[in-house]
Order: structure tokens, then C-alpha cells, then sequence
């Protein structure tokens, strides 16, 4: 539902101004299916967190009536979390090779795609649901680009997020990266899987990966905002 719903609308956004500006690039959403192990230890301890915040009464509430697991989600409140399985290849990824190669604008991996896992030569649906970044960082490395950009909230990343000492990183290496976040730095429901993609993206053979708001994209990409991650920066 989520990749038909919005792929629709960015689809349909794409080819507004593309025709405005009187360019002919055909636009592509496709339903994409994401491999996962359904052995996978996520299974066992679910992490993911979706759906609305819940104050702590009507959580509580919710995991006693309908079984749910809650966790306090980036200091916003309570949500339910679900298994999130490590994405490990993508089904399309042939098709949506052909379509690059087209030059066709394509909408992929909506959502963190439909997880499914392959039984006896057989794809079969699991109940889960993949980090969309790590499932973008997947599909950029298989697709071998060289650029991630990962769209949220805020302008930058910042370490000490919301506190009296936080401050805006502009560049970090992956090592900085590993660093801040076993400091704690990112919390799980919000930076922290951004964080984890880049990295994956960095040692899989990417050179940068850009996190910025969808405001500042374009600025970002040009060198001016947004913060930067690569493998090693210089001194």
C-alpha cells in the first residue's frame, strides 16, 4: 500500500514538472520485493518502530489488549516496534538495471519494500517490515552508484540531538560514524538507521552519502549544507 500510495504521487509529481519543463525522461514507480532471512535474529526482537506515538497510558493499553511489543520512540513518545529483518537482495533489481539503462526516472524500494524470503525456489511474503534506508542503501550498492542521498527531517545530522550541547556535523568519515553511534549518539527510531545505511553504502563501494531535509537537497548536493559522509576525510 505504501509503495502503490506514494509512488503514485511522486510519480505523478515527477512527470508534472518534467512536462513543464518540457522534458521527455519517462518516470517508472515499481512494487518492489526485498529478500530477507527468515531466520534472521530480528525475528526474535523486534526493533522497528511504526505506526503513530502513543502517550504511555494508551500503549500500555495497547500491549495488554492486543499483544504488541512498545518502545519509547527518539524522546516523542510511545510506538509499537516490529521485527526488522537485514535486507539482502532486491527481486527487481534486474529490471530496474534495464530501466537506468533507459533512462527511465525510477521509483523503487517504497517503504523498505515488501519483505519475502525464497523457499524452494519459491517467494514467499514475511511478516516484518525492512528499514527504507538500509533498503536504499542496499539498492544504490547493487546498482553500484556512487552517491546516497537520504532525505529526514532536519537539515544535518547533529551529535547531542535536542540538547543544550548539540552541534551540526557537516563532514564525517565512517569511522567518525561508527564512533558517534556507539556513543549513542543516534537513537534507533530516527538517525541511527540513516547512520547504518551510510556506512553499509560507504564499505559495500560508495564514495559519499549526503543526509539532508528535502528542503536543502539541492544546496547539499552542491557542497553548500547537509552533512556529508565518506570514507576518509582529509585533514
Amino acid at each position: 500500500m505504501t509503495q502503490g500510495e506514494i509512488g503514485y504521487i511522486l510519480q505523478t509529481s515527477l512527470q508534472s514538472i518534467l512536462q513543464r519543463k518540457k522534458i521527455s525522461t519517462p518516470v517508472a514507480s515499481l512494487v518492489t520485493q526485498v529478500i530477507v532471512d527468515k531466520h534472521d535474529e530480528a525475528f526474535q526482537n523486534p526493533t522497528k518502530p511504526i505506526g503513530p506515538f502513543y502517550s504511555k497510558e494508551t500503549a500500555d493499553k495497547k500491549k495488554h489488549e492486543l499483544g504488541w511489543d512498545i518502545v519509547e520512540d527518539a524522546a516523542r513518545g510511545y510506538r509499537r516496534v516490529v521485527p526488522s529483518p537485514k535486507p539482502l537482495g532486491i527481486v527487481e533489481l534486474e529490471i530496474i538495471q534495464d530501466c537506468l539503462e533507459r533512462e527511465i526516472i525510477v521509483i523503487a524500494s517504497g517503504g523498505g519494500g515488501i519483505p519475502v524470503s525464497i523457499e524452494n525456489e519459491t517467494i514467499v511474503g514475511v511478516e516484518a517490515v525492512i528499514d527504507k534506508d538500509r533498503a536504499s542503501s542496499l539498492l544504490a550498492s547493487q546498482l553500484r552508484m556512487h552517491r546516497l542521498i537520504i532525505s529526514t527531517e532536519v537539515e544535518q545530522v547533529y551529535l547531542n540531538f535536542k540538547k543544550p550541547n548539540q552541534t551540526a556535523v557537516c563532514e564525517m568519515s565512517i569511522d567518525d560514524a561508527k564512533r558517534y553511534n556507539t556513543e549513542g549518539h543516534f537513537l534507533e527510531g530516527s538517525m541511527k538507521p540513516k547512520i547504518e545505511a551510510a556506512i553499509d553504502f560507504i564499505e559495500a563501494g560508495g564514495e559519499e552519502v549526503i543526509i539532508t531535509d528535502p528542503a536543502h537537497i539541492v544546496s547539499a548536493v552542491e557542497g553548500k549544507t547537509g552533512t556529508h559522509i565518506i570514507r576518509k576525510v582529509k585533514p
